[in-house]
């Protein structure tokens, strides 16, 4: 697999793959077709075949695809086969509430620790998570092992806190902060502007 080949827009939909493959596993269903496969997720079976046969291709002609095997193989190739460590910067109601989301543990993604500037909140717990001083960061990325930081503060903050986290040796940011990440180039950002999700609804609804 040459990844300098494969397309964002098929890597954001080996997600949508996964959730479907788990819905299968979990109706007992073993073996399923492109075809059938396109029918559940209103796609072409001839997308999906040209999607998975990137990776390999995994099923076999006049047989489809085995349920569990193509959802072992997707979780690998999303990094779903080991554990991710995050750490949360912010205890606000966003921060607050992917720390009480607990589907991640699910996946894989463990929340280590959250980081916050407010004294009052700095020394408790959210979902017996520990929130620590933001002052503390860089000390305790030096002592832990952590893969990704998820940032949920105002935007003001966020350009500050991505430069102290690349420095301190972060590569992956997922951003909730309502403005880009200027970030090294080895350093991958995935971002989440909740505001621009609604914007691309609204129009979707005023041209249906």
């Amino acid at each position: 697999m040459n990844e300098i080949n494969i397309s964002k827009a098929i890597i954001r939909r080996l997600p949508r793959y996964y959730r479907y493959l788990e819905e299968l596993k979990s109706e007992g269903i073993e073996r399923i077709s492109s075809g059938e496969l396109s029918e559940r997720m209103k796609v072409t079976a001839s997308q999906i075949r040209q999607d998975l046969n990137h990776f390999g291709g995994f099923g076999q002609q006049g047989y489809g695809y085995k349920v569990n095997y193509l959802y072992e193989e997707i979780g690998k190739i999303l990094g779903l086969d080991r554990v991710n460590r995050l750490i949360l910067i912010g205890a606000g109601n966003l921060g607050t509430a992917l720390a009480n989301y607990t589907n991640y543990r699910n996946r894989g993604f463990m929340i280590e620790a959250i980081f916050d500037r407010d004294p009052s909140k700095v020394g408790t717990r959210v979902h017996d998570i520990p929130v620590y001083s933001i002052d503390e960061l860089e000390a305790y990325l030096s002592e832990n092992s952590i893969d990704i930081a998820t940032i949920t503060i105002p935007k003001e903050e966020a350009v500050k806190v991505a430069k102290r986290l690349t420095d301190a040796g972060i590569r992956a940011i997922w951003n909730f902060a309502h403005t880009d990440l200027p970030v090294p180039d080895d350093v991958a950002v995935e971002n989440v502007h909740l505001s621009e999700s609604l914007m691309s609804l609204s129009y979707k609804l005023k041209n249906m």
